[in-house]
């Protein structure tokens, strides 16, 4: 199909919907435009001039529940999921272990649209053929959020790339929040490693996502070529996940917040307390993932603490965290 043409029956644009529809209410409107949805489908490819990763599944797809541990899409407007996804992903496992490294990403709120996005490539609704996001969608959610995944020292993924998802003249999932932006801030925004909640959930999001844990104290936080450098005190540190680090490490620790000299950090503003840091290594540098203050009087910092010791993290790829 010539990008300039509509599918005379496949049409969907964005103009086709209010920007107040939610998902679930423009997945039904797809639903009764298919000729007929089944518990399963015999699909074998699909492939169109402009989207061409078309696919060849040996086995017939199933319609199945959407799992409650299935943090990333459990709640994203639906209750069947298409399996295997859009991600090539053939069991419940897998997806469960890639998609929990996106879970953080969503906890960022850099789009109104990521869950819907990412949701619509790990966990996609069963209709009789494949629903891909739209082109503009992808590319919303990726100019908004690479800029957090970078701090991380993480690139938009390759198998995120924009110029695959179709145009949207196709049937395609649209943007719901188009046109719905808030207004600029008029203050930085917060950088993204300072910027999580004080929740158990939150914390072993990050446990398991980060490479090294530990509880220290900071000497002192400089600027360095554009990012935030944390210089750790010279005082015992107590390492909770040593991952990647070695004892020759803790001697002279320093972390960095990638490109995060000019954002606010409030956990810094004074350096008096304890601090719950997470971080991983990337081209020798250790970058901050999250930061807390540890504060003795939270209920939630002390579960997290001893749900560590005994937790098994799922091993995943660390696309985000």
């Amino acid at each position: 199909m010539a990008q300039g043409q509509q599918s005379p029956r496949w049409a969907l644009t964005r103009g086709s919907f209010s920007v107040a529809l939610s998902l679930s209410l423009i997945l039904l409107l797809l639903l009764t435009a298919t000729a007929s949805a089944s518990e399963e489908y015999d699909y074998y490819s699909w492939q169109s001039d402009n989207f061409h990763n078309g696919r060849f599944y040996t086995k017939q797809p199933m319609c199945i529940d959407i799992p409650t541990d299935l943090r990333l899409c459990h709640n994203v407007g639906y209750k069947k999921m298409r399996l295997p996804n859009l991600l090539d992903h053939e069991t419940m496992p897998e997806v469960k272990q890639q998609a929990g490294s996106w879970v953080p990403l969503v906890a960022k709120r850099c789009h109104a649209d990521t869950q819907v996005f990412l949701c619509s490539l790990f966990a996609p609704v069963c209709l009789d053929r494949p629903i891909y996001p739209c082109r503009s969608l992808c590319e919303a959610v990726r100019d908004s959020c690479a800029p957090v995944m970078e701090t991380y020292g993480f690139p938009w993924p390759e198998m995120l790339t924009c110029d695959k998802f179709p145009i949207d003249n196709d049937l395609c999932i649209p943007m719901q929040f188009a046109g719905n932006h808030p207004s600029p801030p008029t203050v930085p925004k917060v950088c993204p490693p300072c910027d999580n909640e004080l929740k158990v959930d939150h914390i072993m999001d990050y446990y398991c996502a980060s490479d090294f844990v530990m509880k220290m104290k900071i000497k002192e936080v400089k600027k360095e070529k554009g990012d935030k450098k944390l210089i750790a005190a010279q005082k015992k540190k107590k390492v909770l996940k040593w991952g990647v680090l070695r004892k020759k490490d803790l001697k002279k620790l320093t972390l960095y917040i990638k490109n995060g000299a000019n954002c606010p950090c409030s956990q810094l503003d004074s350096l008096s307390s304890n601090f719950l840091i997470m971080g991983r290594k990337v081209d020798q540098q250790l970058l901050l993932t999250s930061i807390h203050k540890w504060d003795k009087r939270s209920k939630e910092l002390k579960f997290a603490i001893k749900f560590i010791k005994s937790h098994q993290c799922p091993t995943f790829h660390p696309i985000f965290q």
